[in-house]
């Protein structure tokens, strides 16, 4: 008896060791008390009944329209921000210069395969040179082929890119990154073997005749020859005649032109964190869009739910901890100039970015977000929400490894955590640098579901820490 007794204490004593050791080690998310249930609601609640955001981006839509850095459209897009962050009381609202640089489209575009009366939708991409070609069309479905037909068959050819969107990929920005890398590279790679000028099937899902633009990279190593992007539906057109004609000849015209670098701006604002003012909390988009339709999916609604974030922390009167900031970045389209300045300027005031998110597809329904960064606070983020998954739940949002954004990336070696706010992406790219992305295609309560999503991610961070 004495003996079972002697191991009874031992065994509580171990017991009492093993409850301190874990209760020491709970990340201090899991000590949130239960009414945070309700502290998250009332975020939703003042975003579904008193938003600004859509409002804002219905402005930003209409009145300045679409905003390619360099342009007259994007300089109207900071001054209208700036003045409306102004309007929200907040500890600082501030432009932040930075060197972008300016493309122009020119007069339109001209595909045609005259021999058929064929005219193909498209659109010269993003920093093409300007061009008019006429030329046979050589169908290129893979960088192997590219490499098979070689100089022999390709000098003085128009490569025509007709890798799709892999449509069984339930996570369409996997499709995308799986074909994206012929409209960026392909000018040049092609150019390589004599090409003389490039057509790209545009980055989309859907069949339809609306082409998408978006940046190339040329390789000063090779000719620069001119890119256009052609619609779903003119690209199967081509390829049908490709397979039924021995010899097809397209005319490519192209009247583009880059200029040298001009001013711009990121546009920030602030509330400044009462313990921690040092340590940042931002929320972001990029300002800028390429220049057809409004850029009202990519990226004004991302840019109208981060001043929304700010604004509804201002209307609950809540002082945050750390400082939040908005920064709605420009030249993430071509460039990522702003991206690039920000986290140097941060980086030279030793600013530390605790979390940074950014909203950067689409205003769909909300879905969750996606993480990157340092491993031990990527670690630590995932062992101390796992405990509160029910403070998501209800809204429907998903927590997951992997995310980030474009203009966050290069604050990535400050080794906090980067976030990327996920909605739904199964429409996303039936928009995507195209005419059709456009105010008309945001629905308001997704828009405002959003806002509320990343305004309480970041209630939480602020709160109980990372």
């Amino acid at each position: 008896m004495k003996n079972l007794l002697k191991k009874n204490r031992v065994f509580q004593r171990l017991a009492a060791l093993v409850i301190v050791f874990y209760t020491l080690s709970i990340p201090v998310w899991s000590q949130a008390p239960a009414g945070e249930a309700a502290a998250v609601k009332s975020f939703y609640d003042q975003a579904l009944r008193d938003s600004r955001c859509y409002a804002w981006l219905e402005h930003l839509c209409y009145q300045v329209g679409h905003r390619l850095s360099g342009s007259v459209g994007a300089e109207r897009a900071v001054a209208y921000t700036k003045s409306m962050l102004d309007t929200l009381g907040l500890d600082s609202v501030w432009l932040q210069p930075v060197m972008v640089p300016r493309w122009e489209r020119g007069a339109a575009e001209r595909v045609e395969i005259k021999a058929h009366k064929l005219k193909l939708d498209a659109l010269a991409l993003g920093g093409s040179v300007a061009g008019d070609v006429r030329a046979e069309v050589v169908e290129v479905l893979s960088w192997e082929q590219l490499e098979s037909l070689g100089e022999r068959q390709l000098r003085g050819k128009i490569v025509f890119y007709n890798r799709p969107m892999d449509p069984t990929r339930i996570r369409t920005f996997e499709a995308y990154g799986g074909a994206v890398d012929q409209r960026v590279h392909g000018a040049s790679r092609a150019a390589k073997y004599g090409a003389v000028g490039v057509l790209v099937r545009s980055m989309g899902l859907r069949a339809d005749d609306y082409p998408h633009t978006g940046t190339l990279r040329y390789d000063s190593a090779y000719t620069l020859i001119p890119a256009a992007a052609i619609s779903t539906n003119s690209a199967d057109r081509l390829s049908q005649l490709l397979k039924t004609e021995k010899k097809v000849v397209a005319d490519l015209q192209l009247h583009c032109a880059s200029y040298p670098d001009v001013l711009s701006y990121n546009v920030i604002g602030e509330i400044r964190g009462s313990e921690k003012p040092n340590d940042m909390i931002l929320v972001g988009g990029h300002l800028d869009s390429w220049d057809v339709g409004h850029g009202a999916h990519d990226d004004g609604a991302g840019c109208v739910q981060s001043m929304e974030v700010l604004r509804i922390f201002r209307q609950m009167n809540y002082r945050p901890r750390h400082t939040i900031r908005c920064v709605l970045f420009m030249n993430e389209e071509n460039g990522l100039r702003g991206g690039q300045e920000y986290a140097n300027e941060a980086n030279r005031k030793g600013e530390f970015h605790l979390l940074a998110i950014e909203s950067d597809a689409g205003g769909f329904t909300p879905r969750g977000f996606g993480f990157d960064g340092d491993p031990a606070i990527a670690d630590k983020f995932f062992a101390s929400v796992e405990a509160h998954r029910e403070l998501f739940e209800p809204y429907g949002l998903t927590l997951s490894k992997g995310g980030g954004g474009a203009d966050i990336s290069p604050l990535k070696s400050q080794k906090g955590l980067l976030s990327g706010y996920i909605p739904d992406s199964q429409r996303y790219f039936d928009y995507h640098h195209t005419a059709a992305d456009t105010f008309d295609t945001v629905n308001r309560r997704e828009l405002e579901l959003g806002a509320a999503s990343m305004a309480v991610l970041v209630y939480l961070a602020d709160k109980f820490g990372l």
